[in-house]
């Protein structure tokens, strides 16, 4: 599946999803912002990512008002092997970038990341896109 047609697949999850996982949401509720972050994992690392994500990651999420919306794997090999993807909700894409730079700076995180890595990266790449619901968006 082109990486391409997975984010249009993932914007429609994003309103499905969201009508389940988000409360409170009204005409006069700020909008926030979606980040889709899909992960290009090394081959052999799915397994670690997964339980560094489950074990850790979005524990220190939550210290940082960084909301998971969901965690998906795509069913279809080749990207079922190697593809991890996931969407946060954010305040703000200034608070994304503020919350992103203490996350980063966290001596737990730093740690967990040294440590399920001290066998190699388990991730190559990522690719990241800030995303803003539409007017007619079940979001809003």
């Amino acid at each position: 599946m082109k990486t391409s047609y997975l984010l249009f697949f993932l914007c429609g999850v994003v309103v499905m999803l969201a009508l389940g996982t988000l409360h409170g949401s009204n005409a006069e509720s700020p909008r926030h912002v979606y980040e889709l972050r899909l992960y290009h994992v090394n081959e052999g690392k799915m397994d670690a990512l997964k339980a560094r994500f489950r074990d850790h990651t979005d524990a220190i999420f939550k210290r940082y008002n960084m909301q998971s919306v969901g965690y998906w794997s795509p069913e279809d090999p080749p990207s079922s092997q190697n593809l991890f993807i996931y969407i946060l909700e954010h305040p703000s894409r200034q608070e994304a970038e503020k919350n992103w730079a203490a996350f980063q700076a966290d001596p737990e995180w730093q740690k967990v990341k040294a440590d399920s890595e001290a066998h190699g990266a388990l991730v190559d790449h990522i690719d990241r896109y800030f995303m803003d619901s539409t007017s007619f968006s079940a979001l809003n």
